[in-house]
């Protein structure tokens, strides 16, 4: 039997790594308890490993960092929950050699997601872990599509309020591998690097053009 402690998080942290495909220790623990030692994080995914929920490896040019992601187990698990409906996670997901390719690319796209929530915290607005959707794949007409790094969904004010403002962004991490023709294919030439919401057409509602220093 599996020991899936819904009400204590562990339910979140195969829900973050499902969708956001991988993480650090460092980058989960900010996700799920910020405010507790990062020991308690460490000893959950740690649990959850043993469960065959999820699994890690680690990244001798980083320090040894490890990096955590969904196993295949976890991921058909996660992919039954409600509020992961219609989100599909990519093939390789659990591949370890597949992460460790990606992992450059995907760890700086977690970790802008994570500068998203910690602001909204900060400003008393709702952004919550899986308001953050990577890869999605949005049709513009004519056989073409844009797969931005993520979909964001943010709400100015609190969750209670009547008067905030919901908003949607298309979110691209420029890590200086690619031109922009190539970064948004399908869409208009990106802006010069910002790092507030731009208007561009519909159907793309907002996008989001953010330069790493990576």
């Amino acid at each position: 039997m599996i020991g899936l402690d819904v009400g204590s998080g562990d339910r979140l942290v195969l829900g973050v790594l499902t969708q956001y495909r991988m993480a650090t220790t460092e980058q989960m623990h900010r996700v799920i308890a910020p405010d507790v030692r990062i020991e308690q994080t460490r000893r959950r995914l740690a649990r959850l490993r043993v469960e065959g929920l999820v699994d890690r490896i680690t990244l001798p040019q980083a320090g040894r960092t490890r990096v955590w992601f969904p196993s295949a187990y976890g991921v058909q698990l996660a992919s039954e929950w409600p509020e992961m409906h219609g989100h599909r996670p990519s093939r390789t997901v659990s591949d370890p050699t597949a992460v460790q390719l990606k992992a450059g690319h995907t760890l700086t796209v977690t970790e802008t997601a994570l500068a998203f929530l910690e602001d909204a915290s900060r400003r008393g607005d709702v952004c919550r872990p899986l308001d953050w959707i990577p890869e999605v794949h949005h049709p513009t007409g004519s056989g073409e599509a844009v797969i931005p790094d993520a979909l964001l969904y943010y709400r100015h004010g609190p969750a209670d309020g009547d008067n905030g403002a919901m908003l949607r962004a298309f979110v691209e991490v420029d890590r200086a591998t690619m031109g922009p023709e190539r970064q948004l294919p399908g869409a208009p030439r990106p802006p010069p690097p910002v790092s507030r919401p731009v208007p561009l057409p519909q159907p793309l509602a907002w996008g989001l053009f953010i330069p790493s220093g990576s």
